[in-house]
């Protein structure tokens, strides 16, 4: 066929040259002249090809085809010009569905992502409820941006399974969850304190690589409770949850990487998550491997990968972005916050806090007062257009999703990340 359409070229030639009185070799006069038409062509293909493999093309190197990261397809960072989108995990253990549903109603925002989890310490018939709430709810059906994770995981907060669980659902964010910027876990007993149009207008301005984790190496007295003991967490294996147990040995501190530890719950940047979750050098699996018969390993395992990564060490902000009323000094859990502790919330200009009570009455002073949100409602934001009359929720009626009515909620956001990224505080508390 390619040679046919040589022939048909080559006749047209020569008849342009007839009407032009010009003469011609005819076809059976000068043979030479087909291979010079096949020829032709195929010269100039070769030129092309020389042309784009010449040492001025813009072809990648050779070497792009060698190492395996160049195979890894990452989802390209939001621009600054564009609201940031949140992607969370919200988890929970038996008994916590009810409150799980209000935590994530107070969290919802169609551009952001959700991983919902109650662990299998749970009913069945729990798991069943929350799951029903998910598939059926309109507004998550319309954005297809909530998920459940049906084949519930073990979870025991001492051992490693609550950062394995955590890694899964980051896992299922980033194949399944498009787009987003920040990956946030939470517990049921958590709840926010400001809107998630205050958030994303207060985090809109802020560098999409910064990771929010609380976080020091000055781990004293946990390196002989926490770092030299032996742990197996029972969760690895068991169907039934129970307490982690010990073994005899004692192992020493580490050399190949220093330990860190702080808080469990973080605001951690997609690219942080993507090296968690591709490890390209190695470096997660090797902490997760140590961490694996570590106590409390959730306040020890992304501390210690950000900031022994070069690329990582200085993105960190070292804030956990809750409000926690502790002991002094601290014990295992928290104080459960209640109405007297209002306040404080509202002056450490903190997004989040815990622990809550389930139903407790600051909870619904929370929604009055903080996230102007009715009783079994979502959060009102520039997304809602409904009325508000006869008790409907306004957010049955969606709208532009990215349009943002930020409420005074959102300043107080900037105030605290404005001091945590102050000369003062930004530099100097980097994975010290």
């Amino acid at each position: 066929m390619w040679y046919n359409k040589q022939m048909r070229l080559f006749t047209i030639f020569c008849s342009k040259m007839k009407k032009l009185n010009l003469k011609y070799p005819a076809i059976t006069e000068r043979k030479w002249i087909f291979p010079l038409a096949i020829a032709s062509p195929l010269f100039l293909f070769i030129f092309f090809i020389t042309t784009l493999i010449s040492p001025n093309a813009t072809t990648p190197p050779s070497s792009a085809s060698i190492f395996v990261e160049s195979k890894l397809q990452f989802l390209p960072i939001s621009k600054l010009s564009s609201p940031p989108r949140f992607a969370y995990l919200v988890s929970g253990s038996a008994g916590d569905g009810a409150m799980l549903k209000r935590t994530l109603q107070a969290l919802y925002h169609p551009n952001n992502q959700y991983v919902v989890h109650l662990d299998a310490d749970s009913s069945p018939q729990e798991r069943l409820h929350l799951h029903k709430f998910v598939v059926n709810n309109p507004i998550f059906r319309k954005f297809n941006n909530v998920r459940m994770i049906t084949k519930a995981n073990l979870v025991t907060y001492r051992g490693p399974t609550m950062v394995a669980n955590t890694l899964h659902a980051a896992a299922i964010l980033l194949k399944q969850g498009g787009q987003w910027d920040w990956f946030i876990n939470l517990s049921a007993s958590d709840y926010p304190l400001v809107t998630q149009d205050d958030l994303i207008h207060a985090f809109s301005d802020l560098p999409r690589d910064l990771n929010f984790i609380d976080h020091t190496s000055d781990i004293g007295w946990k390196e002989f409770q926490r770092a030299k003991p032996i742990i197996i967490d029972p969760g690895l294996y068991m169907n039934k949850k129970s307490d982690v147990f010990w073994i005899t040995q004692r192992r020493s501190v580490p050399t190949a990487f220093k330990l860190f530890t702080g808080s469990a719950w973080m605001a951690l940047s997609r690219p942080f998550i993507d090296f968690c979750i591709w490890g390209w050098d190695n470096l997660p699996r090797t902490v997760l491997m140590y961490y694996a018969n570590f106590i409390s390993t959730p306040e020890g395992y992304f501390h210690t990968v950000v900031c022994n990564a070069q690329e990582f060490r200085n993105t960190t902000v070292n804030s956990d972005l809750h409000f926690i009323s502790w002991d002094n000094p601290p014990k295992q859990h928290p104080h459960y916050l209640t109405l007297g502790d209002m306040q404080k919330m509202v002056d450490s200009n903190a997004p989040f806090a815990r622990k809550f009570h389930q139903d407790d009455p600051v909870l619904d002073k929370i929604d009055n007062e903080l996230l102007f949100r009715g009783q079994g409602m979502f959060v009102p934001g520039g997304w809602c257009t409904g009325s508000l009359e006869n008790g409907t929720d306004p957010c049955s009626v969606v709208g532009n999703a990215t349009v943002l009515r930020p409420t005074a909620g959102a300043k107080r956001v900037k105030t605290l990340t404005g001091s945590l990224l102050s000369n003062d505080s930004f530099r100097p508390r980097q994975c010290i």
